[in-house]
């Protein structure tokens, strides 16, 4: 049976935002074919952004003209994706979990006419069925779940699947004539966006390392342990509740049930005692590392390895011996 996938990409600051990377990756995984596998963009940059689909090995890419599309609103974007899946005779489109990709999933299911799932760390064929493992319930079980029929939109959650090299190429870029488009559907539009507070490091929802910081650290000014660290992995820096609470932090940086899920490769939680709504939002992390004084803190029931001391001695130390072994100076 003949399978296309559809790769639909997001444009940040200009260029294909990394998550796209792992979509094509995984898009290579399920379609060894380079001619099964076809990019989409939309937006003002979409044409500038296309070359770099090339890069992901895929050699085709479609691109909404539409002006009326900016890429950030969902539902004149569904819309769009669902032409270029119909133009193409897609069978599987996929898309980052980003909050945007998550909201456009279940708009494109219902216009397609597909079987949707958010939030995919494992996606094969069985059979003429694609089957999903995703974390549920906070990420206390996990779900398996098999999407019948011809038509499959799946998110990926960020960092759960690897991206690969390929060799570059100069993409073919198509147009794709959108339908027409309810004046209902294009009356929300962004107007402007003000970066929320934060640190110097990369943001939490991208980051492939994230160093979080809980009541544990005591005290505003003892937080900067928490910020060298993050600094000499070249990591995001997050916060518990009890951080932001009490003002320490800004709450951009909260991890857990009221604030981000993030899901890094590495997420080292420091002073952290791990109640389960801090938990919800981090725990499908790849590799989690905590740092706490009280051995029987319930963190260390998720951690894959746990340091069980104070974390004044100990963090200090894991900075140095960090920026020693990648060639770092040390802070002035």
């Amino acid at each position: 049976m003949s399978r296309t996938v559809l790769v639909v990409g997001e444009v940040r600051d200009g260029a294909l935002a990394p998550s796209t990377a792992e979509l094509a990756a995984q898009a290579a995984t399920l379609v060894p074919e380079e001619t099964g596998r076809i990019g989409f963009l939309a937006g003002p940059h979409a044409h500038a952004a296309a070359a770099s689909f090339g890069a992901l090995g895929i050699p085709r890419v479609r691109v909404a003209k539409d002006p009326r599309i900016d890429g950030t609103a969902p539902a004149p974007l569904a819309r769009a994706i669902v032409a270029a899946a119909v133009a193409d005779r897609v069978s599987l489109i996929l898309l980052a979990g980003s909050s945007l990709g998550r909201d456009v999933v279940g708009r494109v299911a219902a216009g397609w006419g597909a079987a949707a799932a958010n939030g995919a760390t494992g996606l094969e064929w069985e059979g003429s069925s694609v089957r999903v493992t995703r974390p549920v319930f906070g990420g206390r079980a996990t779900e398996t779940r098999k999407l019948e029929g011809d038509r499959v939109v799946v998110s990926l959650r960020p960092h759960a699947f690897p991206v690969r090299e390929f060799a570059s190429r100069t993409p073919e870029v198509v147009p794709i004539e959108v339908p027409e488009i309810p004046a209902g559907l294009l009356a929300p539009r962004r107007t402007g966006t003000v970066p929320a507070a934060g640190g110097s490091g990369p943001g939490l929802a991208d980051a492939a390392i994230v160093v979080a910081g809980g009541r544990g650290v005591r005290s505003p000014e003892n937080f900067r342990l928490v910020e060298e660290l993050a600094a000499s992995l070249g990591a995001a820096v997050g916060a518990s509740r009890a951080v932001t609470d009490a003002g320490w932090r800004p709450g951009s940086l909260q991890v857990g049930q009221t604030g981000r899920s993030v899901s890094p490769q590495l997420y080292i939680a420091v002073g952290i005692s791990g109640a389960i709504q801090h938990l919800v939002g981090m725990v499908s992390s790849r590799v989690i590392v905590a740092i706490n004084a009280d051995p029987s803190a319930p963190i260390f029931r998720v951690a894959d390895y746990g340091i069980a001391g104070d974390l004044f001695a100990i963090v200090p130390a894991l900075t140095a011996a960090v920026r020693r072994a990648r060639g770092l100076p040390s802070p002035s």
